[in-house]
């Protein structure tokens, strides 16, 4: 198989019904290649690192599926190597869904978007819960310069405790076309946005001042 996140997601079941509805002739072509996406390439890399959040996706004993909101400071996720992605888990709500059912199921779904630009990544691995003991490891997940101090890795110098940290061994990526996918800006976006504007406002200012004296 060609594209492996198509050898993991088109089941037999997907395949007949992209044959009911004419899709499959176009998808069959991505098995005649040799093996490619799943082996992050730089392009992946610089995308997941500016990432300030993204959807997680596991999958429960019984069979149930769970997705999950994470965020941080963009730089949270870090790409180890060209098959290794992480981030540190840091205390919330202390549920513990999705850390549970890792337990019995190390399979996760990853979705990563760029609204302002209209880029999205889907990724599928495999998950290793990294224990607090293991230092050594979490201190690569660590966010560094990121966050304020308070919010340092450093025992005794945090207020948002680090509880384990997530390694994903990744198995497979799909780059999606940015058709329906609404276009959205963070507030440090609009900001720059506006910084043109605004300093262009500013000299007039000045200039309408110094015409009144």
């Amino acid at each position: 198989m060609g594209h492996k996140f198509a050898d993991i997601t088109f089941t037999d079941e997907v395949k007949n019904i992209q044959s009911e509805q004419g899709s499959r002739n176009n998808y069959g072509r991505w098995e005649d290649k040799e093996d490619f996406n799943h082996v992050l390439s730089q392009r992946e890399a610089d995308f997941l690192g500016e990432r300030d959040s993204f959807y997680m996706a596991s999958v429960n004993a019984a069979g149930w599926p769970y997705v999950q909101h994470r965020g941080g400071p963009a730089g949270f996720l870090k790409v180890l190597d060209e098959k290794t992605i992480g981030f540190a888990d840091f205390r919330g709500n202390r549920q513990y869904v999705s850390t549970g059912n890792f337990a019995s199921n190390d399979r996760v779904s990853l979705i990563l978007m760029d609204y302002a630009n209209r880029r999205r990544l889907k990724l599928l691995g495999r998950v290793r819960v990294v224990s607090p003991d293991d230092i050594e490891t979490l201190n690569r997940l660590e966010l560094g310069n990121s966050l304020e101090p308070e919010n340092s890795l450093e025992r005794g110098k945090t207020s948002a405790v680090v509880e384990r940290g997530f390694l994903i061994h990744v198995e497979a990526f799909d780059w999606n076309c940015p058709q329906h996918i609404t276009r959205r800006f963070t507030e440090a976006q609009v900001e720059q946005m506006m910084s043109a504007l605004v300093e262009e406002n500013r000299i007039l200012k000045a200039a309408a001042c110094v015409e009144k004296k």
